[in-house]
This record gives structure tokens, C-alpha cells and sequence, in this order.
């Protein structure tokens, strides 16, 4: 029985431009940064997994805290495509997966409902965008689970999403946070 679609938060990245660990960066409401992107994931009515570092206890203490279930990748140090695959082989009854980023903590649960509502009717691969421009989440239908689970290296899903363009269902939502991410304390001004 397929348990429909899992919301995969990647957390497992290493934050080297930022100069510490803004995974865990407080933001205005006093919540880091990776769990306040995990809770505008699970306002959009799925399950989540966040997917950490192995030696990440603070975080996993936390985002496990806010209601996700904690996978550790034991290659994340390889990549964001070992920290995806790793999220994937956790939940092998999915329907999908609705891929969102923990740096990316302005995204709106309405950006991850769209997305999430066009793999319930049917897309085998969706994404939001704004003004144009693709953003976050990624959706991803279980069709794509053999490639997923292939991924490797720091590329992503990016390239699964390039060889499915055809199939691709464009989600513009009114939500400039689909765009942002943070790679540098100034962003967060």
C-alpha cells in the first residue's frame, strides 16, 4: 500500500559559503532555519524526511522534533544527488516525492501545494516557478524512483529534470521564496 507522497527536506549540505552552520541559523521567530523550512513542508499535508548529515544530533534532535523522520546519509559529504537517493530508499512506498531545500525558509506552504497538487493529478514531474523562472520544491512522481535512487554527486535531480522536460508540469505560484535560498548571512537581511 503506497503511503501517496513524502516531502523530502535535504539538510545534509555544508553551508561553506555562509561561514557556520545555517542549517541551524536562528531566524526572527527564534527557529533555525532548516526547521522552519521542514514546518512550511509539513503544512502542506505530507510526511517528512529530512535527510541530515550522520553526525548531525542537534539538527536531527530538532527536525525530528518538528515532526519529521530523520535520515542520515552516510555519503552526503559526496553530494546533494547521495542525500536525495537517501531520502528515496527511506520511503520506498511513496507515490512520490515533493523535494524542498532546508537554506530555502521564505518558501510559502501555498508553493509547495501547488506542486504537491500537481502530482495528485497526475504529473510525473513538477516544479514551481515564479516570474518565469523555475524554483523549489521539485516534485517527482514514483516512476522516477530507479533515477533517484541513482543520483550521486552535487548536481541533484537536476539533470532528471532536463531529460523529463517533456513531461514537466510548470507550477507558477506568487511566491518569491520559491527562488530564494541562503548562501551568505546577508541574505538573511
Amino acid at each position: 500500500m503506497s503511503r501517496g507522497v513524502v516531502g523530502i527536506l535535504l539538510a545534509a549540505g555544508f553551508a561553506r559559503r555562509f561561514g557556520s552552520d545555517k542549517r541551524l541559523q536562528r531566524l526572527a521567530d527564534g527557529r533555525a532555519m532548516a526547521v522552519v523550512a521542514a514546518s512550511q513542508l509539513r503544512q502542506a499535508g505530507v510526511p517528512v524526511i529530512a535527510v541530515v548529515r550522520p553526525a548531525d544530533a542537534l539538527l536531527a534532535e530538532l527536525l525530528a522534533a518538528a515532526g519529521c523522520e530523520v535520515v542520515r546519509a552516510p555519503a552526503a559529504q559526496l553530494g546533494m544527488g547521495h542525500s536525495l537517493a537517501a531520502g528515496v530508499a527511506a520511503s520506498p512506498d511513496a507515490a512520490g516525492w515533493l523535494v524542498a531545500l532546508a537554506d530555502m525558509p521564505r518558501l510559502q506552504v501555498a508553493s509547495h501545494r501547488a506542486v504537491l497538487a500537481a502530482l495528485h493529478a497526475g504529473a510525473s514531474l513538477a516544479r514551481s516557478e515564479h516570474g518565469g523562472q523555475a524554483g523549489h520544491p521539485v516534485g517527482f512522481a514514483a516512476r522516477w524512483r530507479e533515477q533517484l535512487l541513482a543520483l550521486s554527486g552535487d548536481a541533484g535531480a537536476r539533470q532528471l529534470v532536463q531529460a523529463g522536460a517533456a513531461e514537466l508540469v510548470r507550477c507558477p505560484v506568487d511566491d518569491p521564496g520559491v527562488l530564494f535560498d541562503v548562501d551568505l548571512p546577508a541574505d538573511l537581511a
